[in-house]
């Protein structure tokens, strides 16, 4: 199965990115790519780097998502191409993030949510160049909520449960 699963993906990246013998320079080597994916309770895109290992069954995390080390992200997610968890980042059960969704550290999201695309988290309340917070202020989105296209959620603020957030919108 480990033979068949290798030939699916790799099959899946030439029919992606095209057949003209430049595939093998953006996946340098297709064993290693492939090491371990077989035993990964999540599915895991080509193209994404995914560097946590708390990661929950079932999950999907698309093309060009970057997943740092310290992230978790519960079960059945959808986690779609062009996306960035931070470090500190928690991402609850059967959530969405769409296209362009970046988490901060301080970002916590609970189960069942849906965020649009390109929705904007911020987690420092007065950014400077080179100037780091010890302590990010806590952004919480609870169960259930949906935040629509490009809103942009400020630093510290709690979403409610099942709450619609417009699309454009800012939540102060």
């Amino acid at each position: 199965a480990g033979k068949e699963f290798r030939a699916s993906v790799v099959g899946l990246v030439k029919e992606a990115i095209g057949d003209a013998g430049g595939w093998c320079m953006f996946i340098h080597d297709p064993e290693l790519l492939m090491k371990g994916a077989a035993d990964r309770p999540y599915w895991q895109h080509p193209a994404a780097l995914v560097e946590s290992d708390r990661i929950g069954s079932g999950t999907r995390i698309w093309a060009f998502a970057h997943v740092t080390a310290g992230v978790v992200v519960g079960r059945d997610c959808n986690i779609c191409d062009h996306t960035f968890l931070e470090n500190g980042a928690v991402v609850g059960d059967r959530v969405t993030l769409k296209c362009g969704v970046y988490l901060w550290d301080g970002v916590m999201i609970e189960d069942d949510v849906f965020v649009g695309p390109n929705v904007s988290f911020c987690n420092d309340p007065y950014p400077r160049s080179k100037v780091h917070l010890d302590v990010h202020p806590k952004t919480v989105i609870r169960r259930g909520a949906s935040i629509g296209s490009g809103a942009v959620i400020l630093p510290g603020v709690e979403v409610g449960a099942y709450a619609m957030v417009g699309a454009g919108s800012v939540v102060t």
